[in-house]
């Protein structure tokens, strides 16, 4: 790391913040939460790749200096698979794709009203690659939020949907699960101590055994296992999800659940630690299914379904239970349901998206330009007797990544408009999920392990952008 692109950027914080022989301090955290950690987070983004390291860096330094820290929510779900934590909560995890660092903020405004702390920050493996954000970078601007917002408490970041991609598993399986390892050991590093595998691709329902229809789930998803656990960080223990029914595929079922969890055990090594909760499917589909006028269908989910093997998972395997994809563009008065039904956790995403790209501040000149680059980069992607309007719901994801530096640079009138939208909405889930007043029980669970870095950790990565599946919660 550059002494001259450290010392430019202290020039820049103007006295809140000072490095004594590399050891990172707050001196003025009033005017660090001013405008200089907004100069920190666009920095982390923007800067080149000197100006993003150090940026990184200070913000990770920052962020342990005051009480804001990487975690696991691991023992939390164990403790709760034991029953020793209510089951009167769903953990809500959170995908944040367009306007990151407002979009936390607004997380993180809605949260401390409410004393939340079981929350989830997360990105799948697809996201990364189409909303342009790597984990260090996505890691970065979620603390920069966190320390904007005042909040202090447990960073649950996850790596959502590491998903291994059927047609390239097929044609070389090596290599699809190198690719998965490497983004894997990329998060990790980034601080992302939560790790969603996908291995459901990989089921193949023509065996007459669910053992061996399973068998490539839970055999690499036990390789992905074993990799994570050589790679965690000393004193912290990994949370990691499995997952058994591709979102949008047949619900899933007892058996199901049983013969993958059993093959996954045998195929760890003796006293390995395993997973922690377990994705299923019961009924809903990434993003909502859009009808023809671009409105969304009412979707019908299978509440049973998650009850059943939510209790099946902490009786039978010791995890949390069920965890449920594809749910935030539900009715509202769905969201109660995964509590009575008790949900480990849920996963959202598109809604917050919806939230920005419809807000009434937006400005419409810039949703042209974002869908009339869709139209052209992405024309080959519209399927046979799909509206526009349904293309266009289903693959504006895709915009976010390409315009990234104009939606940050939006006026801040238009961004404390959608900001305070999207405070309601994580307000109203946090309400719906029961999550309110779980500070204590996160902190219990996940005390601060302190971890200081090395500038030279912090170099950027340069990936290549991997866009493995229409995956969209």
């Amino acid at each position: 790391m550059s002494a001259d692109a450290l010392d430019a950027l202290l020039a820049k914080l103007e006295g809140s913040v000072a490095v004594d022989d590399g050891k990172v301090s707050v001196v003025d955290e009033e005017k660090l939460r001013g405008t200089d950690v907004d100069a920190l987070a666009k920095e982390a983004v923007f800067g080149d790749s000197d100006q993003q390291g150090v940026a990184r860096w200070l913000l990770w330094e920052l962020g342990q200096v005051l009480g804001i820290y990487p975690a696991s929510i691991h023992e939390l779900y164990l403790a709760r698979g034991r029953e020793e934590v209510p089951l009167d909560f769903t953990v809500p995890a959170i995908n944040l794709r367009a306007m990151t660092y407002d979009s936390a903020r607004a997380v993180f405004r809605a949260a401390s009203t409410r004393n939340v702390g079981t929350m989830i920050f997360e990105i799948a493996r697809s996201e990364i690659g189409y909303t342009d954000q790597r984990p260090a970078e996505y890691f970065s601007v979620v603390t920069a939020a966190a320390i904007k917002e005042g909040y202090r408490g447990p960073l649950f970041v996850q790596g959502d949907h590491f998903q291994v991609s059927a047609k390239k598993f097929k044609a070389d399986p090596e290599a699809e699960v190198q690719a998965v390892c490497e983004v894997t050991e990329e998060s990790i590093k980034a601080g992302f101590y939560n790790i969603d595998i996908d291995t459901s691709t990989l089921v193949d329902l023509s065996p007459s055994t669910v053992d061996e229809q399973q068998r490539n789930n839970y055999e690499v998803c036990a390789n992905l296992t074993m990799f994570i656990r050589e790679r965690e960080p000393a004193g912290m223990t990994i949370s990691v999800g499995g997952e058994i029914g591709e979102i949008g595929e047949k619900n899933s079922d007892e058996t199901e659940l049983r013969a993958y969890m059993d093959g996954y055990y045998r195929s760890l090594p003796s006293g390995m630690t395993g997973l922690s909760k377990i994705s299923i499917q019961t009924g809903t589909s990434h993003g909502g299914v859009p009808l023809p006028d671009g409105t969304l269908a009412q979707v019908k989910i299978d509440f049973s379904v998650i009850k059943e093997l939510s209790k099946i998972g902490r009786d039978v395997y010791s995890m949390a239970g069920a965890v449920q994809h594809g749910a935030s563009t539900l009715p509202d008065e769905a969201f109660n349901q995964f509590v009575q039904n008790e949900a480990a956790e849920v996963h959202l995403a598109t809604g917050f998206q919806n939230i920005v790209y419809d807000h009434e501040a937006f400005p419409a000149e810039l949703r042209e330009r974002m869908y009339e680059h869709i139209k052209t980069a992405h024309a080959n992607e519209q399927k046979e007797g799909q509206t526009e309007e349904q293309f266009i719901y289903k693959t504006r994801k895709k915009g976010l990544g390409p315009f990234k530096a104009e939606l940050w640079g939006l006026s801040e009138d238009i961004r404390a408009a959608i900001r305070t939208s999207l405070e309601e909405k994580f307000g109203f889930l946090f309400d719906q999920l029961n999550v309110g007043d779980t500070m204590e029980l996160a902190r219990r669970y996940a005390p601060q392990v302190e971890m200081h870095r090395s500038p030279d950790d912090f170099g950027v990565a340069v990936g290549a952008a991997e866009d493995t599946s229409d995956l969209a919660d």
